[in-house]
């Protein structure tokens, strides 16, 4: 099954993605009488995306066309999947050819993590904004696989991460390049990650919530960095450095899970931005499966004043 928050009314509402369009769960609700949660991290946080996905799987898939209330696919304006998750977690430099790129080394015994604020996020088709400070003088953009958590948890065992994901989407993750290479990042020294990692709209989100069944191989998906259409650069998951498995272990193991929060889990590679582009994360995989484009627009601050 597949979900998403979609701009409806003037509201963000969830719902459950047809080939026609999207039906909102209250729509569901109205016309079954049930009571699933009707925004997306609400559902999630209730736990009712698992029962959600039986009833879609044992025949509710079918019913869908006939429930009232759908949104044709060309009416559909795609938000963020949710507004404001606990905690964002990012892995940095999980792809060796990524570590290249800013001439460092993948890290082998624990992955880079850093934190995201809630208040860098943004939704399909909204601006990245480069910032207007001059120092700001490089911004880049990292396709990722995102894997958001479904319950509060600890200690989860490698061989049964899957238990604590709730879906996987797509996550597009900029970084302000020029300030992390100016203060020593290259000599091994991380302590401006959050800096560079944190301004408004630098965490794209959606637009499409993927439940586990729905995916045949998560290490088989094929993560690639689209820069105005182009792919810039792809790899698989089985490639990273840290693979899920252990990026869920590790961190239920430090400072636990809640449900709702998010693992942006790297990149292939970053691409530096500039006025007008677009940037892209595609996820595709095994038998033709792919996951709905992520794009959004890049604005420069610096050449738009009235923005700032």
């Amino acid at each position: 099954m597949r979900l998403a928050t979609i701009q409806y009314r003037g509201k963000e509402i969830a719902g459950i993605v047809t080939p026609k369009g999207i039906l909102p769960i209250a729509a569901l609700n109205a016309a079954k009488g049930t009571a699933w949660k009707e925004e997306m991290y609400a559902l999630i946080c209730a736990q009712q995306v698992p029962g959600l996905t039986k009833w879609y799987n044992e025949g509710g898939k079918e019913e869908l066309d006939s429930i009232p209330g759908l949104v044709p696919k060309e009416e559909v304006v795609y938000g963020p999947l949710y507004r404001n998750p606990r905690r964002i977690f990012g892995i940095g430099l999980n792809y060796v050819e990524h570590a290249s790129d800013i001439g460092s080394a993948a890290p082998t015994g624990f992955p880079g993590s850093f934190f995201k604020m809630a208040d860098t996020l943004i939704g399909p088709g909204d601006a990245i904004h480069m910032p207007a400070m001059k120092e700001a003088q490089k911004t880049t953009a990292e396709a990722e696989l995102g894997i958001i958590l479904g319950k509060d948890c600890r200690d989860v065992p490698e061989e049964d991460w899957e238990s604590a994901v709730v879906g996987y989407t797509t996550i597009l993750d900029m970084t302000e390049e020029s300030i992390l290479k100016g203060n020593d990042y290259v000599s091994g020294n991380p302590r401006y990650l959050c800096i560079v990692k944190n301004f408004p709209t630098f965490f794209s989100f959606g637009p499409q919530l993927v439940t586990p069944d729905e995916v045949p191989d998560v290490l088989k998906l094929e993560v690639q960095s689209v820069h105005n259409g182009e792919v810039y650069a792809k790899n698989t998951v089985d490639h990273m450095t840290h693979k899920p498995a252990r990026l869920v272990s590790l961190h239920s193991s430090i400072q636990g899970w809640y449900a709702g929060d998010v693992l942006a889990s790297g990149t292939p590679r970053a691409f530096q931005l500039q006025e007008g582009d677009v940037a892209e994360c595609r996820i595709v995989g095994p038998d033709g499966f792919e996951m709905e484009p992520l794009r959004n627009p890049v604005i420069d601050l610096k050449k738009h004043p009235e923005l700032q």
